[in-house]
């Protein structure tokens, strides 16, 4: 198999994703990813001719991020009309996935130029405007599997672990503190481009603006739990609620504790990122650097009913494609969709934290969830490069119990 070589990887800062409030509401996100891959262009000087395709991560694919939001991108970028986009959805894992199918176009021998990107303005298209409740409304999936809101997932995972709420929240308060410290310290300008208004060229956002730098563990232990009304809402066809259908699969005594709070849980964001990747010959030349190249990948799924425990085992499996072991990898991003899902990784892989989201991660920063993936592939490769390491690991959880892994290694 041949190599895939990251060329380089740009994202835009996270904005806060409610109307009105953030930075980045007024942009279309077309116009949101087209200026992402405009910037990825402008950063290689790639020839954009001969781009093979752009493929998209997008979870809410309707209304502004519908009508195949990647060919809609590439058009409003204004590259070359013959240039293609395709959309995908794995959920959080969407993001990460468009550039592990990027690679395996270029790996596979039939492409030698491709954009693996994501997009989601979370503030514009709402999580769950695209309807179906995550199961598509269908009674018989639901008699075999009846999946529940993930945050209930989340707080079922916590309680089978015996995770403290105190454990929870002083994970989330790492994460606001290592977040604030990289930002303070420009750590990651090297993958930011300004967003602009597409309308009168000001700049409308430069920097992540969704971290809480003063976030205290007092004031996170004073959130209270943010999914056991949900856990207590009647769902099942005999009136069970989540909580109860939740159970039924996993037996807790004393039940689910609802220990996520929309502290130490993923915030809600708009972004985009993007990233390039070539074949080594195509690379050499047109005098392309490549930065890094992907070692293996991996998808996996565990139960959808508990559905954030994959990253683990997923994580297992694209080490073995590699041929590596976990001591192998330098630096971990483990999204934070919910504190108990790294916590989790970390325990079962036996993971130094020390090495895990060392820049903070989407409690801090927020989680653009078609995005997100593509985001923490550049987070990680940048700053493998400040610290003059090798290897990273980048895994996501991922809706309906799915986990999605990639393994870099710098060139």
């Amino acid at each position: 198999m041949a190599d895939a070589y990251i060329i380089d990887a740009v994202r835009t800062p996270r904005g806060r994703g409610k109307r009105g409030k953030g930075s980045l509401t007024e942009i279309h996100p077309q116009e949101l990813l087209a200026q992402t891959l405009n910037a990825l262009a402008g950063r290689t000087h790639a020839n954009l001719d001969d781009v093979d395709d752009v493929v998209v991560g997008a979870v809410s694919q309707v209304g502004e991020q519908g009508a195949n939001i990647a060919r809609q991108a590439v058009l409003a970028a204004d590259w070359p009309v013959h240039v293609g986009g395709v959309s995908l959805n794995r959920y959080c894992g969407s993001g990460l996935q468009a550039v592990n199918f990027a690679a395996m176009g270029v790996m596979s021998g039939m492409q030698e130029l491709v954009v693996g990107a994501g997009v989601e303005s979370m503030s514009r298209v709402p999580m769950g405007a695209d309807g179906g409740e995550g199961d598509g409304l269908n009674p018989r999936l639901r008699r075999l599997h009846h999946q529940v809101p993930q945050g209930i997932s989340a707080d079922l995972i916590a309680t089978m672990e015996g995770f403290s709420r105190e454990e929870l929240d002083a994970f989330a308060l790492r994460s606001q503190r290592l977040a604030a410290e990289a930002q303070a310290a420009g750590r990651f300008t090297g993958s930011l481009f300004p967003v602009l208004d597409p309308e009168t060229g000001a700049v409308a956002l430069s920097e992540d603006e969704y971290l809480r730098p003063d976030t205290t563990i007092e004031a996170l232990a004073g959130l209270k739990g943010a999914f056991a009304a949900a856990g207590a809402t009647a769902a099942g066809p005999n009136g069970e609620t989540l909580d109860e259908i939740a159970l039924a699969r996993f037996p807790r005594e004393g039940g689910i504790r609802h220990l996520h709070t929309a502290g130490n849980s993923s915030g809600i964001v708009d972004g985009a990122a993007a990233v390039l990747i070539a074949s080594p010959e195509y690379a050499r030349a047109n005098g392309l650097k490549p930065r890094a190249r992907i070692r293996s990948m991996a998808i996996l799924a565990e139960d959808p009913v508990i559905m954030l425990t994959a990253p683990a085992e997923t994580a297992r499996k694209a080490l073995r494609k590699a041929g590596m072991e976990v001591g192998d990898i330098d630096l971990w991003e483990i999204n934070e969709a919910f504190a108990a899902v790294p916590l989790q990784v970390i325990r079962r892989l036996g993971i130094d934290i020390d090495r895990v989201n060392v820049n903070g991660g989407s409690i801090a920063l927020g989680h653009p969830l078609g995005a997100t993936g593509a985001i923490l592939l550049g987070t990680a490769l940048d700053e493998l490069e400040r610290r003059n390491l090798s290897t990273a690991l980048i895994t996501l959880c991922i809706a309906g119990g799915q986990g999605v892994a990639t393994v870099i290694e710098r060139v």
